[in-house]
């Protein structure tokens, strides 16, 4: 019985983690997005223009 719960407690850790991968990767993609519309609404000018500060 305790190698079939390992077992068990094993896949569903396993599931959680790629859950979890696969969530971040979303939010990396909206990150993306979101990053990639400010850049374009606001132009490649130097100076004050730009919303980031690199």
């Amino acid at each position: 019985m305790l190698p079939l719960v390992l077992v068990l407690l094993l896949a569903l850790l396993l599931f959680g983690a790629g859950f979890a991968v696969k969530a971040l990767w979303w939010v990396a993609v909206l990150v993306l997005a979101v990053w990639l519309i400010g850049f374009v609404a606001r132009g490649t000018t130097s100076g004050r223009g730009r919303w980031y500060r690199w």
